[in-house]
């Protein structure tokens, strides 16, 4: 990368880890310091902890087609502001009510789509998956990051306290994007980028896709329910003070951690990700399984906790990348949007559904709605075709050869490992699908319509 391109993907990398840092600080404290608002039950708990997801997953996609009309940054000062604004709502609030609103209002200030597409204005092709890759680094460690700092603030300033930070998060990162992104001279024309509603019906017809959607949707109702009855059964049960809980939560994360990269490699490297993926999913079943039937004490709540969290882990790393390589060529922002949308709905479903099963079922009700959706996500895991593994390509094309479209089509699926094959006349770009197994670059130079090509 030169260095405009590493000080935008530095600085976005930040907003959004800023942004998902705040979102998720509330989570490992909001059941224990929700007690003290007004009119809170269990169910309306579940519903605050899971706010924020409705309102990301409904505009997810519109905020990232108005950033084409009306501009990247101008949308993300919008997305920011609103976010800002949610987090100061919900730390003046004493009501549950008022929280509700707080962190539906942070939700709508829907920008990862927008961010993203920021981030692929300001990168070249070839250092675009790098970037994306990077972003997706600091989003992994402001969750980690967050499931210690909760506690540590919560203790310090309380639930309001927790809010007024997030609403400085938003206001340093409403900074960087100002002073520190560079404003684009032009949105780049790549559809991998932002969700476009012509390839939408291709996306939610694609039955792999829709699988993958399912997962995410699963596994984030479930680390969302989970957090329900956790926070409360350290200190209940347990008798481990919430000012202590984030010892906990460190220990577990970066054990976790390391123990899910060894599948990881096994899985990209043997292409073995199916089973991994399924592998994946009994260990989240095994960790419910201990929640409900073994003792409750600090060891083995510490021990259900690595499990749970080693399957989050490798899951939530792996889903987008099989994600990436499962959707049509130059549809992988479409996808990514569809996905992000199922992401946001599952962890709405699993604060809502969550506490109301805990108002009325109790902890047993809760792990129940979390092995019943787990159960169902293995059948459709276990059932689906192996997944690909393919990467995208971009060829840039030549002017004037002779050549019609169908047939500069036609001579790029006869090269070995390609899969499919979308060209863009108006940019005269063509974006492949291929497996970096047997498809070799090289073979491109015999072609008189392509220019030097780059991977994506």
């Amino acid at each position: 990368m030169n260095a405009l391109e590493k000080r935008s993907v530095a600085a976005l990398a930040s907003v959004y880890a800023m942004r998902m840092l705040g979102l998720f600080m509330v989570l490992p404290v909001f059941v224990l310091l929700a007690d003290d608002l007004e009119h809170a039950t269990p169910a309306l708990i579940g519903i605050a902890i899971g706010g924020y997801g409705l309102s990301q997953a409904l505009l997810q996609v519109p905020f990232g087609m108005l950033s084409d009309r009306f501009g990247r940054k101008r949308l993300i000062y919008i997305g920011l502001v609103l976010f800002a604004a949610g987090s100061v709502l919900a730390g003046i609030s004493d009501s549950i009510y008022g929280v509700i609103a707080g962190r539906i209002l942070q939700g709508s200030g829907a920008i990862a789509s927008v961010l993203m597409a920021l981030l692929s204005d300001l990168t070249r092709e070839e250092e675009r998956t790098k970037a994306m890759a990077l972003v997706g680094v600091s989003i992994g460690l402001s969750f980690s990051i967050s499931l210690v700092m909760g506690p540590l603030l919560g203790d310090l300033f309380g639930l309001s306290g927790i809010f007024y930070f997030t609403a400085t998060l938003a206001v340093i990162a409403l900074i960087l994007v100002q002073r520190v992104v560079p404003q684009p001279l032009r949105k780049a024309a790549n559809p991998d980028a932002l969700p476009a509603r012509a390839m939408l019906r291709q996306v939610l017809t694609d039955g792999r896709l829709l699988r993958l959607d399912f997962g995410i949707f699963a596994l984030h109702l479930v680390l969302t329910a989970l957090f329900l009855v956790i926070p409360s059964l350290l200190t209940d049960r347990v008798g481990l003070a919430s000012s202590s809980h984030w010892w906990l939560y460190l220990t577990v994360m970066v054990t976790s951690f390391f123990a899910m990269v060894p599948f990881i490699i096994i899985g990209e490297k043997k292409r073995r990700m199916k089973t991994v993926l399924c592998g994946a999913i009994l260990l989240l079943l095994a960790a419910m399984a201990g929640l409900a039937g073994l003792p409750l004490d600090l060891t083995s709540i510490w021990f259900v906790l690595f499990v749970f969290f080693m399957a989050f882990n490798l899951l939530e790393a792996s889903l987008p990348s099989l994600i990436s390589k499962e959707s049509p060529a130059a549809s992988k922002g479409t996808a990514m949007g569809v996905y992000s949308t199922s992401q946001f709905m599952g962890a709405f479903v699993g604060g809502a559904g969550g506490g109301l099963l805990l108002e009325s079922a109790g902890l047993n009700g809760v792990v129940g709605l979390m092995a019943v959706i787990l159960l169902v996500w293995f059948g459709v895991a276990v059932t689906m075709p192996r997944p690909s593994h393919t990467a995208s390509f971009v060829v840039q094309l030549r002017q004037a050869t002779g050549m019609s479209v169908a047939e500069v089509d036609q001579r790029l699926r006869s090269l070995p490992g390609v899969e499919d094959v979308v060209i863009l006349e108006d940019t005269d770009t063509a974006y492949l699908k291929v497996d970096r197994q047997q498809f070799q670059q090289a073979s491109l130079a015999d072609f008189p319509f392509v220019r030097p090509a780059t991977s994506a």
